[in-house]
């Protein structure tokens, strides 16, 4: 399994002792990683192989090597997708069962972590789960054309929202947030764009082709 750290990492450290929110962080940390541990418990489970392991600004994220028909594989994704929210959910739930003092902030972060990886936004787990409930019913260009519209509004209408919030609270933490979507976004619409050409370059190949 090949592991890669991204340096911004370092930058959102130094950003969260700046501002004296690294106690903030370190639980998010903390619980992002119990979140991701889940989706490696899942894939495990499902027999399959981590590939690689990327340690990014808030936790870690994991690629499976694919393996068996493509219905299975969208059936394995949807399942490890929804995995690690449902730690995090769960373990709101026995905090808040156990009803101890000061475990206000660790239900708290578990709720945040869950909530916001479910948004329908790719590469998050939420846009994960709608790639692969797309791919059961569509195929594969079309899946990624819905997924692409999806991804890009909802980003949009949560910077709208996020900036209105950003001006009431002045939280620096939600503009690390909203960059670091950003930067995943933009990553992920650069490889929609080439295979979108890709897919335009082989249709004018395959119409030339039958009108010969």
């Amino acid at each position: 399994m090949r592991v890669t750290i991204k340096l911004k990492i370092f930058l959102f450290l130094i950003l969260f002792i700046l501002t004296k929110q690294i106690e903030i962080y370190a639980i998010l940390m903390l619980f992002a990683i119990i979140h991701e541990l889940g989706h490696l418990l899942a894939g495990v489970l499902l027999k399959l192989k981590p590939r690689k392991l990327t340690i990014m600004p808030f936790g870690f994220s994991i690629i499976f090597e694919e393996s068996g028909s493509i219905k299975k594989a969208n059936w394995k994704k949807l399942l490890i997708a929804t995995a690690g929210p449902s730690i995090n959910f769960g373990i709101a739930i026995i905090l808040f069962l156990l009803n101890k003092d000061g475990t206000e902030n660790l239900i708290y972060a578990n709720l945040l972590i869950a909530i916001f990886n479910l948004l329908p936004i790719y590469p998050l787990d939420g846009g994960r789960i709608l790639k692969s409930i797309l791919q059961m019913k569509l195929e594969k260009r079309k899946t990624e054309q819905i997924l692409h519209y999806i991804t890009n509004i909802t980003l949009i209408f949560l910077t709208a929202l996020s900036s209105f919030i950003i001006l009431l609270i002045k939280n620096i933490v939600l503009i690390l947030v909203l960059a670091y979507l950003w930067s995943l976004v933009i990553k992920e619409n650069k490889r929609y764009a080439l295979k979108e050409r890709v897919y335009d370059i082989i249709e004018d190949s395959c119409s030339h082709k039958y009108q010969y």
